[in-house]
């Protein structure tokens, strides 16, 4: 090629002007591509995991059957029987033991006590000797008083003896009329003497026996309260010793005014109704007897009514003023339908139980049925709107829905009872 063509014509400054940017666009389009990838396959990672967990969480409801998950499989479930039988209608409340009969003993005569006879806690019959006052002064008071009455008595004894003879000198006329009516008046004077110191007699001999403490009642003693050489006063507030009756004992239980037509009701039936007294965690029996009376008169502050049952207590498991729970028979509820407290669900004010229908077919399946509580007792609770002999689920409510599919187990399932309510 010319020389001057070559000079007019520099290519290599030229394509080296017009090319140097062109070699750096690529490599960074592939760098925006590449991130663009990874937080692509960063996010579809995330959500595979979260359909992972999600799907987790959910396979067990679509096993068990739970509701919304009918699909998924039937619930296994136990289930009870409804029967037909008797049950009580009960009144429980909060008892005080109260014996029959309390004897606070005081003394009646000032002296020296000089034996006690009684050992703490011992039973003692009526007339057994608790304690001895001295009665030394006593008794020699008495005997005065007696000597009194001895004399006053022969004294009235020679004024009769006058008298009888004053009526026969009166018969032969040998004396005035007047001495003879002055001798009957002597004569009722010296009964009437005779009548006082009788009193005195009495008196004294009354001091005397209170010198000798017996028990007035049939029960159990406390603690010793006094000792051998105490002095006591008459008519003092100190207390010698406490008797209280333990057979027969009774309980005085409260019952709510709402209740109490229903009692009354029983009782101008001429009913004994049974009370069962039980301890203070309401499981084990203390006693059973029958209730003897109510109040006369509701007490306003608590709005019930005092209520006193007897027992007999023969091993004296009943201890004045101990606490118990009571429960009173008011009613019993003949051939109704029974079935287990656990059955029932609620919702809202309603009640209804699950009964399973189809059995023997391999398609039991549970169906909800409304049903009226009447009364409950322990775990068992009369109701209306089921038959004795229907079938009921006694477990895994918190997945049963009307209409699902069951599996009847005969081993116990651990159910979420707390969520009773229906949604």
């Amino acid at each position: 090629m010319p020389a001057d063509l070559q000079e007019s014509h520099p290519q290599p400054h030229i394509g080296l002007d017009h090319q140097l940017p062109a070699p750096s666009d690529p490599p960074k389009k592939r760098s925006s591509l590449v991130r663009v990838l990874v937080w692509v396959l960063i996010l579809l990672i995330f959500a595979v995991a979260i359909y992972l967990v999600m799907n987790k969480k959910d396979a067990p409801k679509a096993a068990g059957g739970g509701r919304g998950a009918g699909a998924g499989g039937p619930v296994a479930i136990t289930t009870a029987t409804a029967q037909q039988g008797d049950i009580g209608v009960y009144l429980d409340a909060i008892g005080t033991v109260t014996p029959v009969f309390t004897s606070l003993i005081t003394s009646q005569v000032n002296g020296i006590i000089v034996s006690v006879h009684y050992k703490e806690g011992q039973l003692v019959r009526k007339g057994d000797p608790l304690i001895d006052i001295d009665d030394r002064s006593y008794r020699a008071t008495l005997l005065q008083a007696q000597g009194t009455l001895e004399r006053d008595e022969n004294v009235l004894a020679q004024a009769r003896m006058d008298l009888e003879r004053y009526k026969a000198a009166w018969a032969r006329n040998a004396i005035a009329k007047q001495i003879l009516d002055d001798q009957d008046k002597l004569v009722l004077q010296d009964e009437g003497t005779v009548k006082n110191d009788e009193g005195l007699v009495q008196y004294d001999q009354v001091q005397v026996s209170y010198c000798h403490i017996t028990s007035p009642i049939t029960g159990r003693v406390g603690l010793r309260l006094v000792d051998p050489g105490n002095v006591v006063q008459a008519n003092g507030t100190t207390t010698l010793v406490v008797v209280t009756q333990i057979q027969p004992i009774t309980v005085v239980f409260t019952i709510p005014e709402d209740d109490l037509n229903q009692v009354q009701i029983r009782l101008r039936q001429g009913a004994k109704l049974p009370v069962d007294a039980y301890d203070r965690t309401s499981v084990t029996k203390i006693d059973s007897g029958t209730l003897l009376t109510l109040d006369n008169q509701v007490d306003t502050t608590t709005g019930t009514v005092k209520g006193r049952a007897s027992f007999v207590n023969r091993t004296s498991s009943l201890f004045p003023n101990q606490f118990v729970n009571t429960r009173l028979l008011v009613n019993t509820l003949r051939a109704v339908t029974l079935i287990p407290s656990s059955t029932i669900q609620h919702n809202g004010t309603s009640s209804f139980v699950y009964a399973i229908e189809g059995q023997g077919k391999g398609k039991e399946k549970a169906q909800e049925k409304q049903v009226k509580t009447l009364v409950t007792d322990g775990n068992t609770t009369a109701v209306q709107g089921v038959n004795p002999g229907d079938v009921l689920a006694n477990s895994s409510f918190d997945k049963l829905a009307p209409g699902s599919t069951v599996d009847i187990s005969k081993t116990p399932i651990a159910s979420n009872t707390s969520g009773s309510q229906a949604p």
